[in-house]
């Protein structure tokens, strides 16, 4: 009767250990893994799974994050629910800063509950974002930091991927351009400073050099907030250059444009930037008339498929009054979307309707993740580059507005 009482009891203990690892957790929340070494986020039952938001809503480029952040929103509203819970934004300014990027990074890392965030806009935010960031073990995904240091194996934080190209990529096209569709044998350079704009231009001008033997005359620095750059171009135009290529923002970017066009010596040379300044405001701030026949390099935005054309497009006017207005808003959306699957993959779901999200789950869900996005086949690596495939295009000031030339 003893040993009959014994083996119900070991049976009756079997099945209940079952039931909880079938269920997450049993009757009741779903535990965090003890083995994870920066802990799991919990979601009540009726609680919102919270992301943030780490973009340029501010200054003279908020064009550019504005863009993202309306990207971002659409995709939440097209997913839903996710594992029964909606989701809720919290948005962060980095100012396309370094300065911007550290504070608002520990404004979300202190913040209760953030389960990931979309951003940076800017790579000189996102260097010290994703440190901050990773050091928690939350995931920072960039719709448009494209400086190559951020996912250099020697330099990129464990917790950061992007669904922007790499300029590496860029750069390389973009000398391409310059030298076999144009014709340009002698070039030159200006960058702001920041990891963006001076390894951009550093790409271009060694693919220049190496790849197609051209000249680069000059590589100047100048400060963002600078204004007055009629001495940088005066040095340049002693170069005699036939192509001058500047990838900084749009405020800095329209008073180098307007100025080259009164600099003596530049008058037959072809200006260009990159997709820092893909906006109408670029334009406006150059003046139209400055701003005609400028070459802008960024990615390509001639997407495949109908949802961009037939969806995207008129849901982001109905909910937002206009057309996007920079070149990242896909881009945002495809990383939203493939972080609430990362979640979805990751979570552990409890019986009382309650989610625990592991966070370095979330992160390994990312990695190898393939997703079917706007901007193409995306496939994160193990240095977070998840748009390895990217098409990098070239468009022209026409009209006063962009028109793709190349390719």
């Amino acid at each position: 009767m003893h040993l009959r009482f014994i083996a119900v009891l070991i049976v009756l203990l079997l099945a209940a250990v079952a039931c909880a690892e079938e269920g997450g957790g049993g009757e009741g929340a779903a535990e965090c893994p003890p083995d994870d070494e920066f802990g799991c986020v919990t979601v009540a039952e009726g609680e919102p799974i919270r992301l943030a938001t780490l973009l340029v809503i501010s200054t003279a480029d908020a064009p550019l994050g504005q863009d993202s952040q309306n990207g971002v929103t659409l995709a939440v509203n097209d997913h839903g629910e996710v594992l029964g819970h909606e989701v809720e934004l919290m948005h962060e300014d980095e100012q396309c800063s370094a300065e911007g990027g550290t504070t608002g990074a520990r404004r979300i890392a202190a913040e209760e509950g953030i389960v990931a965030v979309i951003g940076t806009s800017c790579s000189s935010a996102g260097e010290p974002a994703s440190q901050i960031l990773s050091e928690q073990g939350i995931v920072l995904m960039s719709p448009s930091n494209t400086a190559p240091s951020l996912t250099d194996p020697e330099t990129r934080q464990d917790f950061y991927f992007r669904t922007a190209h790499n300029d590496n990529i860029q750069g390389a096209a973009m000398a391409q351009f310059a030298a076999e569709e144009l014709g340009v044998e002698r070039a030159a350079t200006i960058h702001d400073g920041s990891p963006y704009a001076e390894q951009l231009q550093q790409v271009f001008a060694e693919t220049f050099q190496s790849e197609y033997g051209g000249e680069i005359t000059t590589q100047e620095a100048v400060g963002p907030e600078d204004t007055d750059f009629r001495p940088v171009l005066t040095s340049i135009a002693a170069g005699d250059p036939e192509f001058i290529y500047y990838p900084i923002f749009i405020a800095a970017g329209g008073h180098i444009t307007a100025q080259a066009r009164e600099t003596s010596g530049l008058e037959e040379a072809d200006l260009a930037g990159a997709d820092g300044m893909f906006s109408p405001d670029f334009i406006e701030a150059a003046g139209p008339q400055n701003a005609e026949g400028m070459y802008l390099s960024g990615p390509d935005l001639d997407f495949r498929g109908d949802f961009y054309r037939d969806e995207f497009l008129p849901a982001y006017e109905e909910e937002f009054g206009s057309q996007p207005t920079a070149a990242f808003h896909a881009h945002a959306y495809d990383a939203t979307q493939m972080i609430l699957t990362a979640i979805e993959e990751a979570a552990l779901q409890g019986d009382d309707g309650s989610l625990v999200i592991p966070r370095t789950a979330l992160r390994d869900a990312l990695e190898g993740m393939q997703h079917d996005g706007i901007v193409g086949q995306l496939e994160c690596d193990e240095n977070g580059d998840c748009n390895q495939e990217a098409t990098i295009s070239v468009s022209q000031v026409q009209d006063g507005d962009f028109s793709r030339v190349w390719p």
